[in-house]
């Protein structure tokens, strides 16, 4: 079995120990890094384990033969673009669990027409963790309130929708919400 778990690692911007600190329960950074180079054997625990260190699918971590790899050719950077250090492969967006997107029909704010924004569910309990972020959350009767979530007051939540101009929306109460984690682009 062919392992990627270095290229999606480096990826992650993750070093062995932050991989091994991750691990439940947590490991070495000496046994992550054998792991990656094949010098020692790598289990199907193992496997989940890592996958679950790196927030991705134990799939993400096997090269497969009818998968095809997206090589990083360059870096782009403040002084432009520049050949990689080290050989990687793009990690290609995979739908996890507790996954929605929304599609764009029009530009707005930071976001332009036949966008789509993935987003993951999350709890009440979970919404001081995403201050800044941008959160889709539910209305009555199939509607939806999407804005950067700037402030929280006991169960309310103050919401400023995209665009120039925009006032802020208050909520009450929400039993779920979702955050943006990834915008998918097509040029």
């Amino acid at each position: 079995m062919i392992t990627c778990i270095r290229d999606v690692r480096r990826a992650r911007k993750m070093t062995l120990q932050d991989v091994a600190d991750r691990c439940t329960p947590p490991t070495t950074p000496q046994t992550i890094g054998r792991l990656e180079t094949g010098t020692r054997t790598l289990s199907v625990v193992w496997l989940n384990r890592i996958a679950l260190a790196l927030n991705v699918e134990a799939a993400d971590l096997v090269s497969l033969p009818d998968r095809g790899d997206v090589p990083i050719a360059a870096v782009l950077g403040q002084d432009g673009a520049r050949a990689p250090r080290r050989g990687g492969v793009a990690l290609l967006p995979q739908p996890g669990p507790d996954m929605i997107a929304i599609s764009v029909a029009c530009g707005i704010g930071d976001y332009r027409s036949n966008d789509e924004i993935w987003c993951r569910r999350i709890g009440p309990a979970d919404f001081a963790s995403v201050l800044n972020r941008d959160l889709l959350v539910p209305r009555p009767a199939g509607r939806f309130l999407f804005g950067r979530l700037i402030g929280r007051e006991e169960d309310k939540l103050h919401l400023l929708p995209p665009g120039a101009g925009t006032r802020q929306l208050i909520i009450a109460d929400p039993q779920w919400a979702a955050v943006a984690v990834k915008l998918i682009r097509t040029l």
